[in-house]
């Protein structure tokens, strides 16, 4: 006579929440969370991000401030994006010591010492009077080598301000080993590089080109950006390009509608994979909770979940001081 065995019950382990709690296979910690903020130069107090409910353009001392109460919560990191007063083509103020987010970059230091880590993006579309990522030629194309030497020294400057950390966004080819040896030579040979190893031409970056000031003034970024159509395989190949080149730590932006990539990226990495939840997803929920139509907290909590499900080991996201407090 054949053993007879009882019918396995799934909801078993769900009946309780202390139960949900004790098998929960993706655990989100507030040392994952990163949050991005925006210092503008010459604010007297801070400018609300119209797109962006509950994010605005700091000043120096609110960015302070903002940074402090980020740490206390148990925030991972931060990363600052810069927006200066006066831009030019080849965005001066990106490496300047005295630009606006270099002097952030100290005071922020300054401020919260190692009790988070403190990153600056490295780009250039902040800082540039056409909004482009790059210097460009006289066709108006981004140079692609002549936009390295930019990087270089923009990166160099912000390790030298203090900045913890470097993040390359601007998809250029041979960024990363660019950088890198930037930053051997200049003495910064500890600062770690997070590339954004795939970045999207993403309709979800609209209202950060809001926040940053910073939307192109003519064309698009999508001879360098990657397609959001494009093989998978394409964003294997910028993986493991950067990291060839000494990448540290690797990005997928935006981070919801790529879980495959981010899924690929962490199957093909053994280094931190990181996965930025942009302002777009950021603006959907929000006005979505402010039309009552959604769970604003719990729609929070299951976007990030879903990100750290698909094996982001960090995440970038605007409500990180929040989520953190709530962990």
């Amino acid at each position: 006579m054949s053993a007879q065995f009882p019918v396995a019950r799934p909801r078993r382990l769900r009946r309780s929440p202390a139960m949900r709690r004790m098998v929960s296979g993706t655990r989100l910690h507030a040392a994952d969370l990163i949050l991005p903020m925006f210092v503008k130069e010459g604010l007297d107090e801070p400018q609300p991000v119209a797109s962006m409910p509950g994010v605005v353009q700091h000043t120096r001392d609110s960015l302070r401030k903002a940074a402090h109460d980020a740490a206390e919560a148990g925030v991972g990191g931060l990363i600052l994006f810069g927006i200066p007063a006066v831009k030019d083509a080849r965005g001066s103020a990106a490496d300047d010591p005295d630009g606006v987010l270099n002097r952030a970059l100290r005071d922020v230091v300054a401020e919260v010492g190692d009790a988070l880590v403190v990153m600056a993006d490295t780009c250039l579309d902040e800082f540039t009077d056409n909004g482009h990522c790059g210097i460009l030629t006289p066709s108006g194309d981004v140079d692609n080598d002549a936009t390295l030497e930019r990087y270089a020294a923009i990166a160099v400057a912000q390790a030298e301000a203090g900045s913890q950390m470097v993040a390359p966004s601007g998809m250029m080819d041979g960024q990363v080993g660019v950088i890198r040896a930037a930053l051997d030579g200049a003495g910064h040979a500890n600062v770690p590089i997070l590339a954004y190893s795939a970045k999207y031409a993403s309709a979800f970056f609209g209202p950060f080109r809001d926040a940053a000031e910073c939307a192109p003034q003519f064309g698009d970024r999508s001879t360098h950006q990657q397609d959001p159509a494009g093989p998978l395989e394409e964003a294997l190949r910028e993986l493991r390009l950067d990291l060839a080149e000494g990448a540290d730590a690797v990005m997928v932006k935006p981070a919801l509608a790529y879980l495959d990539v981010i899924s690929a990226f962490r199957a093909e990495s053994d280094v931190p994979v990181a996965a930025y939840q942009v302002s777009g997803e950021y603006a959907m929920v929000e006005a979505a909770a402010a039309n009552g139509w959604v769970d604003r907290e719990r729609m929070i909590m299951e976007s990030l979940v879903a990100i750290k499900r698909a094996g982001a080991d960090l995440i970038l996201t605007y409500w990180a001081t929040e989520v953190a407090r709530g962990l």
